[in-house]
This record gives structure tokens, C-alpha cells and sequence, in this order.
């Protein structure tokens, strides 16, 4: 398994070989046909992203020591973009994801080629799943 920061450099490199950004809005595409399909158990309220401005669901889990991630969402750009983010932090160790840097949003330019309302729904996504390895990483503290 690849490290956070491995991780966001594949991810770099993968961006940096499409020359503008429809490619780039194409391969997100694309990658949301990635994500599973979440158990429909989970497509509540209690796990819908509040600040995205499309319905996002995301789920966590722990198993042994590292943090799970599944999502579904109805938007297709946002569902490549959560695809991406379950691709760096899932299935790594709560400290890290809370420690993480995400310095791929800046650097394959997402961040300033999506639109407001994308943008903040993207830092939701982040805040969210830092928010459920911050509970991890508290559950296993106390442990």
C-alpha cells in the first residue's frame, strides 16, 4: 500500500499528462466509474456531507488499524473527485489521514479550476473524513 504522499505524487503525474482541463474534467470522469456502489444502509442522513452542494454520502469503518472509506454521490464530477480522495486516504492509519497534507488539490490545479460551490463541497469531503479518523484515532487512544 502506498503512502498519503505517494499517493497524491501518482496522482500529480496523472493529472500533469492531460494538457488542459476538459481532459482533466474527463479522466475524473472516468474515475468515478471507480467507486462501488454504497450499501444502500448507508444512504441516510446521518452520513450525507453537509456543504457539498450535491448529496454526498461517505462511510468509515475501521479495519485492524486503518481507516476505511466508501462513498456514493449522484454528481459525476464530485464522484471522481471523492473517488480520488478514498484512493489517498483510504485504508491508512487515522493519524495519518488527520496529519495529512493534501497538497495534490493545489497542485494538480483542482482547487482553482473548480467552481466555488465544487471547491467547498471538496473541503467538506476532506474535513469530513478527517473528522471520522480524528473519532478513530481518539477511539484507539483510550484503548
Amino acid at each position: 500500500m502506498k503512502t498519503i504522499q505517494e499517493e497524491q505524487h501518482a496522482i500529480i503525474k496523472e493529472f500533469e499528462m492531460f494538457d488542459d482541463w476538459l481532459d482533466r474534467y474527463q479522466y475524473l470522469i472516468e474515475l468515478s466509474n471507480d467507486l462501488a456502489p454504497l450499501d444502500p444502509k448507508y444512504k441516510t442522513t446521518e452520513y450525507v456531507i453537509s456543504g457539498c452542494q450535491s448529496r454526498v454520502w461517505l462511510m468509515a469503518e475501521m479495519q485492524d488499524d486503518r481507516v476505511v472509506f466508501r462513498a456514493e454521490t449522484d454528481a459525476i464530477i464530485t464522484k471522481g473527485i471523492i473517488s480520488l480522495l478514498i484512493r489517498i486516504l483510504s485504508g491508512q492509519k487515522p493519524e495519518d489521514i488527520v496529519q495529512a497534507d493534501l497538497f495534490f488539490i493545489e497542485r494538480t490545479g483542482l482547487r482553482q479550476n473548480l467552481t466555488p460551490t465544487r471547491s467547498n463541497g471538496l473541503l467538506a469531503m476532506v474535513k469530513q473524513m478527517k473528522m471520522y479518523a480524528l473519532a478513530f484515532q481518539s477511539v484507539q487512544n483510550k484503548a
